[in-house]
């Protein structure tokens, strides 16, 4: 049978716990790269002793790709080494702005998706795979505002910037149901325009219904419509990873665990 490949995001709350070297079901991590770029403390040392166990993805938050300014030559310098080091099966981060060098906003940012953003995308990327040589992946937003004059629809420009930088798509689904309630399209359009060739890893994670639009928190489970996206999209390939994310209210690693066992039961269904 086809080993299916699930993990979850790894967090300090877990840190002791796994530590103990539990048998799980979870069968690898993804950690914020910006959690490790300046600490060679005990932070390293747990991430060193879980990755002897287990492979390990370096997701980052601030890369700053969609800026205008030039990329962060100090922010550079310490991924690329941390990459080297460590050695991840994969890299990635998203396909945003997080504000300016003097204001820093900590916040992932949505951009017009026009000829001149992909243009601008496309060097930057090409610049940051050729300056760590390595490989990265983009993830898609959950947005909460839209651009005027737009080339292309998100899904379009996603595959397009993947196309000709050569960067592969980390498919956030549960950012595309987000977006296709707010805005109104349907999801499975954004899934079929995406080569499952280009697909490089799936994220799923919770939100929470504000009432008039959805919220991207990561703070609850997984909902039955993305399980359901995750099954329609995860069929066209079953090698693809996927990641369960959960960042706020997290709780015990068992309640993760649950989440890795339903995507595990959808995969198995497939098979």
């Amino acid at each position: 049978m086809k080993s299916l490949f699930v993990g979850v995001g790894l967090r300090p709350d877990h840190y002791s716990y796994l530590l103990e070297k539990p048998k799980i079901h979870s069968n690898w991590f993804e950690v914020i790269t910006e959690n490790f770029l300046y600490s060679e403390g005990n932070p390293k040392r747990i991430l060193n002793e879980i990755s002897k166990d287990y492979p390990v993805s370096f997701h980052g938050v601030s890369l700053n790709l969609g800026s205008y300014e030039p990329l962060d030559k100090d922010y550079l310098k310490r991924a690329k080494l941390l990459f080297d080091e460590c050695n991840p099966y994969l890299i990635s981060d998203h396909l945003c702005w997080t504000g300016q060098s003097e204001n820093q906003l900590h916040n992932l940012l949505p951009l017009p998706y026009t000829n001149d953003t992909l243009d601008h995308l496309v060097a930057r990327i090409s610049y940051y795979q050729e300056y760590i040589g390595r490989e990265i992946s983009i993830e898609n937003l959950s947005a909460y505002v839209d651009f005027e004059g737009n080339d292309f629809t998100e899904w379009d420009f996603l595959a397009e910037l993947s196309k000709r930088s050569g960067c592969k798509i980390l498919l956030d689904i549960n950012n595309i149901f987000v977006n296709s309630q707010n805005y109104g399209f349907n999801p499975l359009d954004y899934l079929d325009a995406i080569p499952i060739s280009q697909v490089s890893e799936i994220h799923l994670a919770g939100h929470t219904d504000m009432g008039e639009f959805l919220f991207d928190t990561h703070s609850t489970p997984v909902c039955s419509q993305v399980w359901k996206l995750l099954k329609y999209k995860w069929k066209e390939s079953l090698d693809i990873p996927v990641l369960i994310e959960w960042d706020e209210d997290i709780p015990e690693f068992s309640i993760l665990e649950e989440e890795v066992l339903k995507a595990k039961k959808i995969g198995e269904e497939l098979l």
